[in-house]
């Protein structure tokens, strides 16, 4: 799309906005992989996570989706809430990776929560079968 200013907006995703609880705070962060880094251990995000990758490439699972890797120039999105997330990890052996993610949270919760072992089992049959 190309504006009168020669200005050009390049739409990289359009994902749906799960409910915002109101007075809903928004972080916007950088996150760095050094090379083959698995990322954060499973966890869940209070709301909705959108983000893009800027170099690299990331090793990308949540439940019920099979894992796959998002590239750079690729964009992605989450909707917290209950849905685990298993992996955001650097799929590169070598070269750092690199994106920017805007979270949505209801003030006063985390905006990023672990989850333990035992709810991994629990929740065992809502992961997508592993390659």
């Amino acid at each position: 799309m190309q504006s009168s200013s020669d200005t050009v907006l390049t739409a990289l995703a359009h994902a749906p906005l799960p409910q915002v609880p109101d007075r809903a705070e928004v972080m916007t962060a950088t996150v760095e992989l050094p090379p083959g880094s698995p990322g954060t251990p499973p966890h869940r995000h209070s709301g909705p996570v959108y983000g893009y990758v800027t170099e690299g490439e990331i090793l990308f699972e949540l439940e019920g989706e099979p894992e796959r890797v998002i590239r750079a120039g690729e964009a992605f999105w989450e909707p917290g809430g209950d849905v685990i997330h298993y992996q955001a990890g650097n799929a590169a052996a070598e070269g750092w990776s690199r994106f920017v993610v805007v979270m949505i949270h209801a003030p006063g919760e985390p905006m990023l929560t672990l989850v333990d072992e035992a709810e991994l089992e629990a929740r065992r049959h809502l992961r997508h079968p592993r390659p």
